[in-house]
């Protein structure tokens, strides 16, 4: 129906763009930098970061390359660096709150970002952001090392565009007022679902319940994409959730712009993309939003939709 999604991938080092590139994926939607941090013995330099954006940005061309600033905490923790004992650490010290309490670290890496920025189609994305007083924090920060480069007269994009994850409850009920601050959001529904249902998803005993299926995650994920089209920007999702078959339609029906992924996943996704209209999922995503139970939706979808060859 001439309707264009944007099927990106997700990834973790430089090293991975080739396997992007040979699915001929139409950008990455997620680079984790974090992994550059982790597996080492020290904080990678400017120079060094740089280097590995700059790569990237080469390689895909003007393909779209959204790099998140590093999300250390929670479950990704650095030997060479002592965090905090928490006694919830994917409450605590993490993402966007750990570079705020180490802006020095933060500025190294936008400084990277940045120059890297010249070399292709560079945007620059936030994680965790749960309150609009941070988001207004980290925008100043960028715009405080956009004014040192210029001083320096160091070439960047001055216009690259900026994004955030929602991955919190909080960020999902002000997707409305974050909207109008950002080009575009990232859904990223491992956090949005496990802080949506209290339910952490590394625990055997409870996980079970985790599931991008259940009613509340459904219901939040669609306010988010209405808020974003009301303010006229684009939406994407990097969560596991933007790769599962069943899950793929529903989101369509929502209107969701951009799919990122693993590079596995691309040519299932396209293909499922292709059997179905926008129109088709706009009329069984109204019937999902109506249903109360996560069987109850499963057993709809495996009844109304095409997900296998």
């Amino acid at each position: 129906d001439q309707v264009k999604i944007e099927i990106a991938c997700n990834i973790g080092t430089p090293d991975e763009v080739d396997r992007v590139i040979e699915k001929n994926a139409d950008g990455i939607g997620l680079f984790r930098t974090e992994f550059i941090y982790m597996n080492r013995n020290d904080f990678p330099s400017e120079e060094e970061q740089y280097k590995g954006y700059k790569s990237v940005a080469q390689k895909m061309e003007q393909k779209p390359v959204i790099i998140r600033t590093f999300d250390i905490g929670g479950d990704k923790e650095l030997s060479y660096l002592d965090f905090p004992k928490e006694m919830n650490p994917f409450l605590g010290c993490r993402a966007i709150r750990f570079c705020l309490g180490r802006i020095d670290l933060f500025k190294t890496q936008l400084r990277a970002i940045l120059r890297a920025s010249i070399f292709g189609n560079i945007k620059i994305m936030f994680p965790m952001i749960s309150t609009l007083e941070e988001l207004i924090q980290v925008k100043k920060i960028l715009e405080e090392v956009k004014e040192s480069l210029k001083n320096e007269k160091i070439a960047f994009h001055e216009k690259v565009e900026i994004g955030m994850m929602i991955e919190t409850p909080s960020a999902a009920l002000l997707a409305d007022i974050f909207a109008k601050h950002v080009d575009f959001f990232s859904i990223g529904t491992n956090d949005l679902i496990q802080y949506t249902l209290a339910v952490d998803r590394l625990n055997p005993h409870i996980s079970h319940l985790y599931s991008p299926y259940n009613p509340a995650v459904l219901r939040s994920i669609n306010h988010i994409i209405e808020a974003a089209h009301r303010e006229n920007i684009w939406v994407g999702m990097c969560g596991e959730a933007a790769g599962d078959p069943r899950l793929v339609p529903v989101l369509i029906g929502m209107g969701l712009d951009e799919f990122s992924m693993s590079p596995s996943s691309v040519l299932e996704v396209k293909w499922i993309i292709q059997q179905h209209s926008k129109e088709d999922m706009k009329i069984l995503t109204k019937k999902i939003l109506q249903m109360t139970t996560v069987d109850q939706i499963l057993r709809h979808l495996d009844n109304n939709v095409k997900v296998h060859i």
